[in-house]
């Protein structure tokens, strides 16, 4: 095998021909990394500031905006400076660390959401025993489970992935580095190897899927025979949230990675790409504070208190 099997660098997808439209994509891009940084930032800070929000529910979305930050942090700066720089190239090396990361946070994050599912069953279905079953030492261990997980996977993947020898050139047809693409440009035979791999993590990720709808017929079932119009709207306002973000985060990955291959084209990559990877996490923290009233007057707590020490540096 020769050293030519495994090249120095990639080179990615340009969203555009011209260096004006990569100026217009980083600005897109620009607004869209700010606005996640934001929107995530706020909701840290006010879950660690606010003693209200110091339970279980906001505990796993704590971990949540953590692993949507990094997921974003992962792949849109590079694409940022790829456009501003009007380069397209990326070291050997930067993808393998690229792939592991953004594998790692989105395993999490998965874990992190079937967890949250759990959370609310146990909260809506069984309430009475929600202190016992989530105790804080629970919680933590569930959360280092779904992180310590998707780290091990993320390893085991990157590591076989970049050990399989490149046939087909090392152009990748993404604006990121991801697994399927790298897969492409394997030998016919050595990517038998990472499949191996890869559909144990499908059953997983398969059984994760039917528990979170199993979850959810029964929590339904439970909010429609509570007796008054407030308990049902108190349980729908902490269930529909996490619902919208796990549904946008499993239509999202089912699109970019399942498709037909007929379907498959270069655009059409780049926009499922984006839509999987860049947009929920600028998303998930309006789709949480919209109907929870908690988290929305803690985070305007935290608005007003930036503002107010603003206010004050300007005047001393």
């Amino acid at each position: 095998m020769s050293n030519s099997s495994f090249p120095n660098e990639f080179h990615l997808l340009p969203f555009a021909d011209t260096h004006e439209l990569q100026l217009l994509h980083f600005g897109l891009f620009l607004g869209i990394y700010l606005a996640a940084l934001l929107g995530n930032g706020l909701i840290i800070k006010a879950i660690a500031c606010d003693h209200r929000l110091h339970i279980p529910m906001y505990f796993f979305l704590l971990n949540l905006t953590l692993l949507d930050l990094g997921t974003i942090t992962t792949t849109v700066p590079k694409a940022m400076a790829n456009s501003l720089w009007d380069n397209r190239t990326i070291s050997y090396s930067e993808c393998a660390v690229q792939v592991l990361f953004f594998f790692c946070f989105i395993s999490a994050e998965f874990s992190i959401l079937t967890i949250m599912a759990y959370d609310r069953y146990i909260a809506i279905c069984k309430p009475l025993h929600y202190r016992t079953v989530m105790k804080s030492r629970a919680c933590v261990n569930m959360a280092a489970a779904a992180w310590g997980s998707g780290f091990l996977y993320a390893v085991l993947h990157t590591a076989n992935t970049f050990s399989l020898p490149l046939c087909q050139g090392n152009a990748l047809d993404q604006f990121f580095c991801e697994i399927p693409q790298i897969l492409k440009l394997s030998c016919s035979d050595a990517y038998l190897r990472e499949v191996g791999l890869i559909v144990p993590s499908v059953c997983l990720a398969f059984g994760c899927f039917v528990f979170l709808v199993l979850s959810y017929v029964q929590i339904f079932r439970a909010v429609l025979r509570i007796p008054s119009q407030q308990g049902r709207h108190k349980a729908f306002s902490t269930c529909l949230p996490h619902l919208a973000v796990v549904s946008l985060f499993i239509s999202t990955a089912f699109f970019a990675y399942l498709k037909p291959p007929s379907m498959s084209s270069s655009s059409l990559n780049l926009l499922l790409a984006v839509l999987d990877s860049v947009v929920p996490p600028a998303v998930n923290p309006l789709i949480y504070s919209m109907r929870n009233q908690e988290l929305k007057e803690a985070m305007w707590k935290v608005m007003n208190g930036g503002f107010s020490e603003g206010i004050n540096c300007l005047c001393s």
